[in-house]
Protein backbone atom coordinates (compact mmCIF):
# COMPACT_ATOMS: atom_id res chain seq x y z
CA UNK A 1 0.00 0.00 0.00
CA UNK A 2 2.78 2.34 0.92
CA UNK A 3 4.06 1.99 -2.98
CA UNK A 4 1.11 2.80 -3.60
CA UNK A 5 1.41 6.49 -2.44
CA UNK A 6 4.57 7.28 -3.57
CA UNK A 7 3.78 6.03 -7.06
CA UNK A 8 1.04 8.97 -6.94
CA UNK A 9 3.35 11.56 -5.62
CA UNK A 10 4.65 14.11 -8.46
CA UNK A 11 8.63 13.46 -9.50
CA UNK A 12 9.35 17.00 -9.15
CA UNK A 13 7.99 20.27 -7.65
CA UNK A 14 7.71 23.27 -10.57
CA UNK A 15 7.47 26.10 -7.78
CA UNK A 16 6.97 28.17 -10.54
CA UNK A 17 3.90 26.53 -11.85
CA UNK A 18 2.46 26.55 -8.32
CA UNK A 19 -0.51 28.78 -8.12
CA UNK A 20 -0.24 30.60 -4.41
CA UNK A 21 -3.21 31.57 -2.84
CA UNK A 22 -3.40 35.41 -2.25
CA UNK A 23 -2.83 35.68 1.42
CA UNK A 24 0.47 33.97 0.57
CA UNK A 25 1.56 36.36 -2.17
CA UNK A 26 0.92 39.40 0.40
CA UNK A 27 3.15 37.35 3.11
CA UNK A 28 6.10 37.00 1.04
CA UNK A 29 5.98 40.14 -0.70
CA UNK A 30 5.92 41.80 3.02
CA UNK A 31 8.79 39.48 3.66
CA UNK A 32 10.86 40.61 0.54
CA UNK A 33 9.49 44.22 1.45
CA UNK A 34 11.24 44.71 4.62
CA UNK A 35 14.51 42.53 3.42
CA UNK A 36 14.69 45.00 1.06
CA UNK A 37 13.96 48.30 3.28
CA UNK A 38 16.28 47.08 5.96
CA UNK A 39 19.44 45.82 3.90
CA UNK A 40 20.25 48.32 1.48
CA UNK A 41 17.57 50.80 2.50
CA UNK A 42 18.81 51.58 5.87
CA UNK A 43 22.41 52.00 4.69
CA UNK A 44 20.94 54.08 1.87
CA UNK A 45 18.68 56.61 3.74
CA UNK A 46 21.96 57.19 6.15
CA UNK A 47 24.02 57.98 3.09
CA UNK A 48 21.17 60.58 1.74
CA UNK A 49 20.75 61.94 5.33
CA UNK A 50 24.47 62.83 5.87
CA UNK A 51 24.60 64.49 2.45
CA UNK A 52 21.47 66.49 3.32
CA UNK A 53 23.38 67.63 6.77
CA UNK A 54 26.97 67.53 5.44
CA UNK A 55 27.41 70.92 3.26
CA UNK A 56 25.13 73.19 1.29
CA UNK A 57 27.34 72.02 -1.75
CA UNK A 58 26.17 67.97 -0.70
CA UNK A 59 23.09 69.45 -0.83
CA UNK A 60 22.45 70.94 -3.86
CA UNK A 61 23.96 68.25 -5.52
CA UNK A 62 21.42 65.45 -3.84
CA UNK A 63 18.47 67.89 -4.95
CA UNK A 64 19.82 67.83 -8.62
CA UNK A 65 20.60 63.67 -8.22
CA UNK A 66 16.87 63.50 -6.89
CA UNK A 67 15.82 65.64 -10.03
CA UNK A 68 16.25 62.34 -12.14
CA UNK A 69 13.72 60.99 -13.29
CA UNK A 70 15.45 57.46 -13.43
CA UNK A 71 16.19 58.01 -10.02
CA UNK A 72 12.70 59.18 -9.39
CA UNK A 73 11.25 55.79 -10.28
CA UNK A 74 13.83 54.65 -8.27
CA UNK A 75 12.67 56.03 -5.05
CA UNK A 76 8.97 55.17 -5.70
CA UNK A 77 9.50 51.45 -6.16
CA UNK A 78 11.77 52.27 -2.56
CA UNK A 79 8.43 53.82 -1.62
CA UNK A 80 6.20 51.04 -2.85
CA UNK A 81 8.36 48.73 -0.72
CA UNK A 82 7.70 50.66 2.48
CA UNK A 83 3.94 51.27 1.93
CA UNK A 84 3.24 47.45 1.15
CA UNK A 85 5.18 46.55 3.87
CA UNK A 86 3.45 49.49 6.13
CA UNK A 87 0.14 48.33 4.99
CA UNK A 88 0.86 44.17 5.30
CA UNK A 89 2.27 44.90 8.74
CA UNK A 90 -0.92 46.78 9.71
CA UNK A 91 -3.28 43.48 8.41
CA UNK A 92 -0.77 41.16 10.33
CA UNK A 93 -1.21 43.16 13.16
CA UNK A 94 -4.78 42.73 13.25
CA UNK A 95 -4.24 38.72 12.41
CA UNK A 96 -2.74 38.88 15.61
CA UNK A 97 -5.91 40.00 17.64
CA UNK A 98 -8.20 37.73 15.60
CA UNK A 99 -9.82 40.65 13.25
CA UNK A 100 -9.88 38.63 9.70
CA UNK A 101 -8.12 35.04 9.95
CA UNK A 102 -11.31 34.03 8.25
CA UNK A 103 -10.73 32.62 4.90
CA UNK A 104 -12.48 35.32 2.69
CA UNK A 105 -11.92 38.15 5.49
CA UNK A 106 -8.15 36.94 4.54
CA UNK A 107 -8.57 37.09 0.89
CA UNK A 108 -10.54 40.76 1.27
CA UNK A 109 -7.23 42.32 3.49
CA UNK A 110 -5.09 40.89 1.48
CA UNK A 111 -6.60 42.22 -1.72
CA UNK A 112 -6.76 45.12 0.57
CA UNK A 113 -3.21 45.59 1.34
CA UNK A 114 -2.05 45.07 -2.46
CA UNK A 115 -4.54 48.25 -3.91
CA UNK A 116 -3.84 50.52 -0.92
CA UNK A 117 0.01 50.13 -1.46
CA UNK A 118 -0.61 51.02 -4.95
CA UNK A 119 -3.07 53.93 -4.25
CA UNK A 120 -0.91 55.11 -1.92
CA UNK A 121 2.28 54.52 -4.25
CA UNK A 122 0.43 56.36 -6.91
CA UNK A 123 -0.24 59.15 -4.65
CA UNK A 124 3.19 59.76 -3.44
CA UNK A 125 4.18 59.47 -7.38
CA UNK A 126 2.22 62.30 -7.74
CA UNK A 127 3.42 64.64 -4.96
CA UNK A 128 6.77 63.25 -6.31
CA UNK A 129 6.38 64.14 -9.62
Amino acid sequence: MEEKLHHNRPKYLNLLKIRQPIPAVVSILHRISGVLLFFPGIPLLLYVLQQLLESPQTFERLRDTLDNPMIKLILLLAIWFFLHHLCAGIRHLLLDIRIGINLPQARAGSKGVLIAGVVLTAAAGLALW
